[in-house]
């Protein structure tokens, strides 16, 4: 059996439930594998503490530039469909960053100036002599955006006859749908609050439409859950298991160690929940109900004043994983601040209006993405369109027609509407369609204008939704004078990360001190480092570890990433979740006045910078 482990979002104890599960199985003498899809942030390691035996690279075919053959015509960049080429001056430049690998460039160019080669963009580790179960993991390499390719080599680890536990990643865009794709079951981690029933919804109908049957594990369980069973009564989704909300499993998990070692209770819990996992499969797949539009408080008076600043700062808050209090901070700082703009740049698992209830003043359709479709009563069978296509996404199981017995049809959710198979088919049968993936939306709220998205369920270019969610954002900021854009960013490090990173003027990254924090905080700094925009560090549950706390302090500062501030394990900052509020206004706990304190620092700091380029301009125009 195939069980894929997934989450609306991260932070729900995802990687924790998968690990231990696969201990838990293997006690009772079950073959299992645990296979660590999650490219962009892999933490089953950080637990599992592998031997690895084997690497494997991950390559794809990357365009080259052949100088002396260019005639500089163009034609490359006006055929690729992700903007990763210019031609400037006569010379092409080609943006890593932004090349799919889907080989239309060197098809168009007649001087055969471009050719292919193979480029590494991450790999895949095996402990396969690992006891007691074997483990797997990808990695995606910085700056890299196909994860769902590394992903599907890790995939390659299935084996027939074992348990294979897929630890997915964060989210529903297409890394997670690539690793739930085929899977036997899906279960989904989720938490109490108004952030996982929110999440939750998402990712269960991303599993429903991909036909995977579907179970919920409530984490963090306070025992009612009154949230979550709500929603299971109303979709008929069960609740297959709860894991109780205590601070000594955090603590243990902080730690890097495998909690049924350390708390006797979980092993029997997890194995009922395997027993309920198995039946799993035999449930009819429940009719999910539409996602409804964002939620939309309506206020008597808006919120958007202009401002007085002359140009304005972008601020983006990211973490390497989800769970780490992104949101919850974005949000505090938004009530703290004035003069802003919000951007919630975390387009396929949106959280931020659900503590800033916005009224929706705009709603736009993104357009985002094309697939192909091959009309089966001109195609030939002739198969060059499999045979060039670089994503796997053509098979030979269309219907017949006068010609052949079996035509190619296209895989949608393998598509990447790059328009090769287009190009090179003889007879013409094969067409691109527009694809509207999703809605962006500008809206009003107590704390200022917030533009804000939400990709469709399974939809691919998450990263162009972000960027179009930064652009309105940033002519909001000008045509209103608004000194600052805050922005609450996605998890991991893949495309919708770099999308919101690129170009930013400042980096917050909000981290806790465990081994997955520490993990996850040095490969996002690493990012941050590649686009050369300064960050700074905070510190959520600071005093859940004092040793990793140290350590956390260290790497900032190797890094050239000061800590900003700390925030300390504050129960009131779930009831206030749990209430739908914003920290600083929930209450007066330890965690909201530490956040006011990182406030009152960060403004200072923007202060600071805005008199120092106000001097500098001042000197440029004397001189």
């Amino acid at each position: 059996m195939t069980i894929a482990v997934a989450s609306g979002k991260g932070g729900t104890g995802k990687t924790t439930f998968a690990v231990n599960l696969a201990y838990a199985l293997v006690r009772k003498n079950h073959s299992v594998r645990l296979l660590d899809c999650d490219v962009e942030e892999p933490n089953g390691h950080l637990f599992v503490k592998p031997r690895y035996t084997e690497e494997k690279p991950v390559a794809v075919l990357k365009p080259r530039w052949d100088q002396r053959r260019c005639i500089a015509c163009g034609q490359c960049a006006r055929a690729c469909h992700y903007n990763a080429i210019a031609v400037v001056k006569k010379k092409l430049l080609i943006f890593n960053e932004l090349c799919h690998a889907c080989g239309v460039c060197s098809c168009v160019c007649a001087q055969k100036a471009l050719h292919e080669e193979k480029v590494v963009i991450g790999r895949v580790r095996v402990a396969a002599d690992h006891k007691p179960f074997f483990f797997a993991d990808g990695l995606l390499n910085i700056g890299e955006t196909l994860a769902p390719i590394v992903v599907e080599a890790v995939k390659k680890q299935i084996m027939a006859g074992a348990i294979n536990i897929l630890d997915a990643s964060p989210g529903t865009a297409c890394p997670v749908v690539r690793a739930v794709q085929h899977a036997d079951v899906a279960v989904l981690v989720t938490e109490p609050t108004p952030f996982g029933l929110n999440d939750l919804s998402l990712a269960a109908a991303m599993t429903v439409s991909l036909g995977v049957s579907t179970g919920i594990v409530v984490n963090r369980s306070d025992g009612q859950d009154r949230l979550i069973t709500r929603y299971s009564e109303e979709t008929g989704m069960p609740i297959i298991g709860r894991i109780p909300f205590r601070r000594e499993y955090a603590e243990t998990y902080a730690r890097g160690k495998i909690l049924i070692e350390h708390h006797k209770e979980l092993a029997a819990d997890l194995l009922k929940i395997f027993e309920e996992i198995k039946l799993l499969r035999k449930r009819k797949l429940p009719e999910m109900p539409r996602i409804e539009e964002l939620p939309s408080k309506k206020r008597k008076k808006f919120s958007f004043v202009p401002g007085k600043a002359k140009g304005y700062r972008e601020i983006s808050v990211i973490s390497g994983k989800g769970g780490t209090g992104k949101t919850t901070l974005v949000a505090s700082l938004s009530a703290l601040s004035r003069e802003t703009v919000l951007a919630d740049n975390d387009v396929d698992a949106p959280d931020l209006h659900l503590l800033l209830q916005p009224e929706v003043l705009e709603r736009h359709p993104f357009s985002g993405s094309r697939k192909a479709i091959i009309d089966a009563a001109k195609c030939a069978g002739c198969g060059r369109c499999a045979q060039q296509c670089h994503f796997g996404a053509i098979g030979l199981d269309g219907p017949a027609n006068e010609v052949v017995a079996k035509t190619y049809r296209v895989k949608a959710s393998f598509c990447e509407g790059c328009g090769l198979c287009s190009l090179v088919c003889p007879v013409g049968a094969i067409s691109l369609e527009e694809e509207v993936s999703g809605n962006w939306f500008v809206s009003d709220t107590a704390h200022g204008l917030m533009v804000h998205a939400r990709l469709g369920i399974a939809q691919e270019n998450s990263g162009r939704l972000v960027t179009q969610v930064r652009h309105r954002a940033a002519r909001l900021a000008e045509e209103l004078s608004l000194g600052r854009i805050l922005g609450d960013g996605p998890p991991g490090t893949g495309c919708p990360v770099i999308a919101s990173v690129s170009g930013a003027d400042l980096v917050l990254v909000v981290t806790e001190p465990t081994v997955s924090g520490i993990h996850d905080l040095k490969r996002i700094l690493e990012l941050t480092k590649h686009f050369r925009v300064p960050a700074l560090v905070v510190i959520n549950k600071a005093d859940l570890n004092r040793r990793q706390l140290e350590e956390i302090k260290t790497l900032a500062g190797q890094m050239n990433s000061p800590v900003l501030g700390s925030i300390p394990f504050d129960l009131e900052v779930n009831q206030a979740l749990q209430a739908g509020r914003i920290v600083v206004e929930y209450g007066d706990g330890a965690a909201a006045r530490a956040i006011r304190e990182i406030w009152a620092k960060l403004n200072h700091l923007l202060e600071e910078r805005r008199e120092h380029e106000n001097c500098r301009d001042g000197n440029r125009e004397k001189s």
